[in-house]
């Protein structure tokens, strides 16, 4: 049987979870790539051990995710479970805040209950409001197909207050088209939204459309429209009014008045978000002078920027989503870097990559963690280059991607210094490229050989790398997703010649390998927990049971007794955690991806959820190695500029060293052996990394275990010289 099960789909602004490898491709990899010979009939390649029940239930869950069935499912058991019951009303009220904030998931979660109490009530009303609120939750959250079709949904409905429902859902839709490139589309959901704006609505529909009609060419209408919704609509939105001015001016080919227009955003900057206007003020100086042919102080203008950048304070700003900017501050980080790669200086711009990473995680967790975060504990220090190339040994290489819109950065770091290197790769492309291989993967294709062969052209062959090297690798957008051991050369498969483990960044890196490195024989794990017959995992009860007698000491818990509570009382206790369980990744809120345990009172009315934010909140000091056998909880979100936004950081952050995690819905009978392989190397002295690679080629010997699916799916984070003392 698989373990686990994703909770979301793909989304159409970014890769969102494993889930994607369930999908069909919608095109080729770009004039980069050329397409891979088609997969036999039969799917599986031959000779392979077969495809379980299991992962057929993880396929039917991920396709009948944030359906209206699922929601409502949801919506009865959090009202089950609630203490107090609120007036209907009350719980689209708490959506509409809740997504304000930021917190996407508890605004779901508020509409689902609405939904709920919507359908026992027979209330037309309520279900339109709902379908309002998810709607707009799911479009802050950037899934643009749910948010599409929850609003198309509410357009259909019959509200008691037409205006409270038709143009915010008709805005939703101009939003999605909008950001999807579609500027006309985006346009006429506009105009639409305009019949039943209130009044107080209407100038943010001006705005939206003014930007609209820039991306579509129209610089006439959208001065039209811009002057009609002058002066800004409030003093709030004076920083959004000004920004859209400025990018008019630019569209109307007036970059000189544009930079006096951002150059006005400067001095008008102030209170407490006078950073955030002025990161945008320095960015939209910028693009004015790159118009004005001036790179070199565009440059500046952007690295100053980036400053700003780090000085903002994290919230979720929805006046961006209302006034139609969708200002996304790691596109400032890119074109820093691509400036700076420009000149040539890449030592820079690998210091740039890396704030950028720093950012985009503290933008995710911001004040949502219980107890706070401490930025310094989040991210570490963004070291020196010296610094990171003193803690590589002679036979370790660190490699580091950041993905741009037109290419990517590689930088090599080794003891003696730093290489970079600009490969020729679209984001496009490679979203398309990771896809389609990690597709071939799951279904455990021939073609998955073909595809690494391209990749590993593409991204490893240029860099030169030497034979047998430790690889320390630092992903970068949908490169989380690449399962790099499974890359495919002439020498054979990457693990074939180097060990290997990932990092969220050089930074973490290097705060990670100060860390104890050797540490106790002590095992606590938890394995099976008792929900529902559809969520037994006996091979996974199996698996705890053959890897506890490795261990000088072990404490387990299975079935019943592997709950929320018993983890957090005892997984702090042992040095080595070992948790195989069902789990679900959250794209929609990444704190919100959950480890499902069994709850106290059985018979269980459903999991309870062990979430990403509660582990922040955990001491996990004493754990050095925290290994997630489970479905998929090496994925999350993915955050431009950052690495997977779930469960590997809040781990991290909780005290961990080192992390193994899955990439895709785990086989029992080979992860066990992965398992039981890698632990009894650990047993006798090896290092995790050089332990990780010996298991994975293990289970790679055995022929019905020969293709990636199999022996590729668990990742190596953070501390890979971590080692059990004998």
């Amino acid at each position: 049987m698989q373990r686990g099960t994703t909770r979301l789909r793909v989304k159409s602004r970014m890769l969102g979870i494993a889930a994607l490898v369930f999908c069909a491709t919608s095109g080729g990899w770009g004039n980069a790539f050329a397409a891979a010979p088609a997969a036999p009939a039969s799917g599986a390649a031959p000779g392979l051990a077969p495809e379980s029940q299991g992962f057929r239930q993880a396929t039917e869950r991920e396709r009948d995710a944030e359906t209206l069935q699922s929601l409502t499912s949801e919506g009865r058991l959090l009202l089950s479970r609630d203490r107090v019951t609120l007036p209907a009303y009350d719980y689209c009220s708490m959506a509409v805040s809740a997504a304000e904030r930021g917190d996407f998931r508890d605004s779901v979660e508020a509409a689902a209950r609405a939904l709920v109490i919507a359908q026992r009530t027979d209330n037309a009303d309520l279900v339109a409001l709902s379908k309002r609120d998810l709607a707009i939750a799911y479009s802050y959250a950037g899934d643009l197909d749910d948010a599409e079709k929850y609003a198309q949904e509410a357009l259909a409905s019959t509200p008691k207050a037409p205006e409270q429902v038709f143009a915010p859902a008709n805005k939703v839709l101009g939003d999605i088209a909008l950001r999807r490139g579609h500027p006309q589309d985006a346009i006429d959901a506009y105009n639409r939204a305009l019949e039943t704006a209130s009044p107080r609505y209407r100038p943010l529909v001006l705005l939206s459309i003014t930007n609209a009609q820039i991306a579509a060419g129209d610089t006439a209408g959208a001065r039209k429209t811009f002057n009609a919704a002058s002066p800004a609509p409030s003093a709030d939105l004076a920083p959004e009014y000004r920004r859209i001015e400025g990018n008019l001016l630019l569209a109307e080919g007036k970059p000189q008045d544009a930079l006096l227009a951002f150059t006005t955003l400067l001095s008008e900057s102030g209170g407490s978000d006078a950073n955030y206007d002025r990161l945008w003020a320095h960015e939209g100086i910028g693009r004015a002078d790159l118009a004005l042919g001036q790179r070199a102080r565009a440059r500046e203008s952007y690295l100053q920027a980036v400053d700003d950048s780090e000085k903002i304070r994290a919230r979720f700003r929805s006046e961006e989503f209302k006034t139609g900017l969708f200002g996304d501050t790691q596109s400032v980080f890119e074109m820093a870097i691509t400036l700076t790669v420009e000149v040539g200086d890449y030592a820079s711009a690998w210091n740039l990559s890396e704030r950028s990473r720093a950012r985009a995680l503290l933008d995710v967790v911001r004040n949502r963690v219980d107890a706070g975060v401490n930025d310094r504990q989040l991210n570490g220090d963004v070291p020196g280059l010296d610094t990171v190339r003193n803690g590589l040994k002679p036979n370790e290489t660190l490699v580091e991607f950041h993905n741009l819109e037109k290419s990517i950065i590689v930088w090599v770091i080794r003891n003696e210094g730093l290489k970079g290197y600009t490969l020729p790769i679209a984001r496009a492309d490679m979203d398309a490229a990771v896809t389609d291989f990690r597709n071939a993967i799951v279904r455990r294709r021939p073609t998955a050989i073909t595809y690494g062969d391209k990749l590993y052209a593409l991204l490893i062959a240029p860099l030169g790398l030497r034979a047998d090297d430790r690889l320390i690798i630092v992903p970068h957008g949908a490169l989380h997703y690449l399962p790099f051991q499974a890359l495919h050369g002439p020498d054979g498969f990457l693990i074939q010649r180097h060990a290997i483990a990932l990092e969220p960044s050089a930074s973490v890196a290097v705060q990670l390998a100060s860390r104890e490195l050797k540490v106790a024989s002590n095992l606590v794990a938890f394995g099976n927990p008792t929900i529902a017959p559809a969520y037994a995992l006996p091979g996974a009860e199996a698996e705890v049971r053959g890897i506890a007698p490795l261990f000088a000491r072990q404490e387990v818990f299975l079935q019943s007794s592997a709950t929320r509570v018993s983890f957090r009382e005892n997984a702090p206790t042992g040095r080595v955690l070992h948790v195989a369980t069902h789990a679900e990744a959250d794209t929609i809120d990444p704190l919100h991806s959950r480890i499902l345990l069994a709850p106290a009172t059985q018979p269980a009315d459903g999991p309870d959820s062990l979430l990403a934010k509660d582990i922040y909140n955990l001491k996990l000091n004493n754990v050095s190695l925290v290994t997630l056998s489970a479905c998929e909880t090496g994925l999350g979100r993915i955050a431009r500029g950052d690495e997977i936004l779930g469960f590997t950081r809040a781990f991290f952050y909780a005290g961990a060293t080192s992390l193994i995690v899955s990439m895709w819905p785990v086989a029992d009978e080979s992860s066990a052996l992965t398992m039981r392989t890698f632990y009894a190397q650990l047993a006798d002295g090896h290092e995790a990394i050089d332990a990780m690679r010996t298991a994975q080629l293990a289970v790679m010997q055995n022929s019905r275990f020969a293709h990636p699916f199999f022996w590729a799916p668990f990742d190596l984070m953070g501390g890979w010289r971590l080692s059990i003392a004998r």
